[in-house]
């Protein structure tokens, strides 16, 4: 059961349009003790009732994984706790299993899991808290880093996703056509996407320099159309692939307000049932890598103090 949940954000990377890496790491070294200490302190506990500490091994940006792997070591270290490395994506779909105050369906093995975010977008089959199978993922950029590009062409401040899907619900999405990849397989692709969109934008201005400003909403709102309904496609073909009618969402992306809506029309509509996870457990936190700390525990599936962040972690080395 959670205890206690804390996050710290980092408010310097909206003055670069996107996140530095350099800074993230050091950003990371100054919140970690005072995030910990908070999280204790919230929990009522101290470190002497840790039977283990659960740590983000990968993937993800290397110095912000060496901060944390190092933390965790010494504090694992220092208590004589068991250390547990976690895959931040296989984190981010058990989230759905973390039980807290409020009541709320957890799914049944299998299901299928639609994970979205900024650096991933991922069709996976979980058979079971240990076994996931990748079914399709981008081969180029992720439906994060799309909304990310179109705020970016639209002058709106970093993280742009979240202003994105609230311009959008204010726009009409049909007012401009975007193209919808055809690849094989169940794979993404949002590249050519996003190019479409910064033609449009270009194009517009050449006619008038307040093209952007003028049709943002309906802008954002078309985009927000093409990269849902490209995601929607993709798990129609894997439910009629597997037979599976479980679906979940998971990653930072689903808490956008279009792909929400979309997955709970087309559920009712076809009588899948669908799992969305609180706001709380869609971007990065702390919580969902508990979870998965979990099922490892449990498991007993440790790590050792020789164990080395991963920037790079497929998802089936669980």
């Amino acid at each position: 059961k959670l205890l206690a949940n804390v996050v710290a954000g980092q408010e310097v990377h909206q003055q670069w349009g996107g996140v530095i890496p350099e800074l993230a790491s050091r950003a990371h070294q100054q919140q970690l003790v005072p995030v910990i200490d908070a999280a204790m302190k919230k929990a009522g506990i101290s470190v002497h009732d840790l039977d283990a500490v659960a740590f983000t091994r990968g993937p993800g940006l290397l110095g912000s994984l060496l901060v944390g792997t190092s933390f965790a070591k010494a504090l694992a270290l220092a208590s004589g706790c068991k250390l547990i490395a976690v895959n931040h994506m296989q984190a981010h779909i058990l989230a759905h299993f973390i039980t807290d105050a409020e009541e709320r369906a957890k799914p049944d093995f299998p299901f299928l899991c639609l994970t979205v975010s900024g650096g991933h977008t991922q069709l996976i089959r979980v058979d079971d808290p240990y076994a996931f199978t990748v079914l399709g993922e981008t081969i180029d950029d992720a439906a994060g880093e799309a909304f990310d590009k179109t705020a970016k062409i639209l002058g709106l401040p970093y993280p742009g996703g979240p202003l994105v899907d609230k311009y959008a619900q204010l726009g009409d999405p049909k007012a401009f056509t975007f193209p919808i990849a055809r690849i094989p397989g169940l794979d993404f692709s949002f590249s050519g996407l996003k190019t479409s969109f910064l033609y449009t934008v270009q194009n517009g201005q050449k006619k008038d320099v307040l093209f952007a400003e003028n049709h943002r909403s309906d802008l954002c709102a078309s985009m927000q159309f093409a990269i849902v309904q490209t995601l929607m496609k993709r798990l129609n073909e894997a439910v009629v692939q597997t037979g599976i009618t479980r679906i979940a969402l998971a990653g930072g992306v689903s808490a956008n307000s279009g792909l929400r809506q979309e997955l709970v029309r087309q559920a009712s509509e076809k009588n899948w049932t669908c799992f969305i996870p609180p706001f709380a457990y869609c971007t990065d936190n702390a919580a969902m890598i508990a979870m998965a700390g979990h099922f490892k525990f449990l498991r007993g599936d440790f790590a050792g103090q020789d164990v080395a962040p991963l920037a790079r972690y497929p998802l089936s080395g669980f």
